[in-house]
C-alpha cells in the first residue's frame, strides 16, 4: 500500500494564552451555552453552573469546542478531542511562554492524549 492510500493520523497542538477582560460577559456566555445544552443531565448542569460561576478558566472550557477550529477543513475526519483551561500567572518575557518551545532538542511529540473532556 502506498503513502497516498493508508490513513495519516496528525496531531493540531495549539496553546492559547487569553487575558479575561470581561469575567461576567463570560461567566454569562458559560452559563448561556451549559444552559442551551439539551443532553447535559440537570445534576450536572447545576454543578456547571456553579463551576463556571467560580472559575473563568472553567467558564471558558464550556465556550471553547475544539471541532469549531477544524469544521470546515477539507479533507479530514477528527478521531479524537481533548482541552483543558487553567488560570495561569503570565509573563511574557518570561522564557517558559517561549513560543519555540516545541523546537527544543529532546521534545517528544508522540504523546498519547486520551479523548476529549473539560477541565
Amino acid at each position: 500500500m502506498s503513502t497516498s492510500e493508508t490513513t495519516r493520523f496528525v496531531r493540531l497542538r495549539v496553546d492559547l494564552v487569553l487575558e479575561i477582560d470581561g469575567p461576567a460577559e463570560l461567566t454569562e456566555a458559560a452559563e448561556g451555552r451549559i444552559d442551551g445544552d439539551e443532553f447535559m443531565p440537570e445534576e450536572e448542569r447545576v454543578q456547571a453552573r456553579a463551576a463556571a460561576r467560580e472559575d473563568s478558566a472553567e467558564a471558558l472550557a464550556y465556550l471553547v469546542e475544539p471541532f469549531d477550529l477544524i469544521r470546515e477543513v477539507p479533507g479530514i475526519e477528527m478521531v479524537q478531542a481533548s482541552w483543558s483551561t487553567e488560570e495561569v500567572e503570565y509573563d511574557p518575557d518570561a522564557l517558559e511562554w517561549d513560543l519555540d518551545e516545541e523546537d527544543v532538542e529532546g521534545t517528544d511529540d508522540t504523546d498519547d492524549v486520551d479523548g476529549g473532556g473539560r477541565a
